[in-house]
């Protein structure tokens, strides 16, 4: 199967956001977005610019649910903003019933999405985030999916 992917690299917290808020204006019901990278590299500020592409109110603090497990927002679309971080395994996930917003209605985003890729809906958006230094990272977006062949085109498009 065909894999697609757009890369793009960031300066500071705000083109990270910047970059997510693109990508938030293309989501629809249903789509997942896999993050993944080191602690620090911009998983959160990428949330909070899907958020604001989803039209989730900018007052309203989009943070890591790293102890709570699963934030949602109401926006153009339901955010849930997943943090897989501190769970141990994998059912662990399953026994939280975090899987339902796998494969459910509204917009799910899922940091450290890469330790068990396996229970990842095949039409999820991967983005692999990449501190180059201080400020800046590497940003790789990337899917197999038609869904997620779809997203990528349109990022690439509006780059042009």
């Amino acid at each position: 199967m065909k894999k697609g992917s757009v890369t793009r690299r960031t300066s500071s917290d705000q083109e990270t956001i910047n970059l997510g808020l693109r990508l938030g204006a293309l989501l629809n019901e249903g789509d997942v977005v896999a993050l993944a990278g080191d602690l620090g590299s911009g998983k959160t500020w990428f949330t909070k610019g899907v958020a604001l592409g989803l039209e989730i109110s900018p007052d309203i603090l989009i943070t890591s649910p790293s102890f709570s497990l699963m934030n949602a927002y109401e926006g153009r679309c339901a955010l849930f903003h997943i943090d897989v971080y501190r769970l141990e395994n994998v059912s662990d996930f399953l026994d939280a019933g975090l899987d339902e917003y796998l494969h459910g209605s509204g917009i799910t985003v899922m940091e450290w999405a890469d330790r068990w890729p396996e229970i990842l809906p095949e039409r999820s958006l991967k983005v692999q985030l990449v501190i180059l230094n201080e400020n800046s990272r590497e940003i790789t977006l990337s899917g197999h999916h038609p869904r997620a062949l779809t997203i990528l085109r349109q990022m690439k498009e509006e780059v042009r």
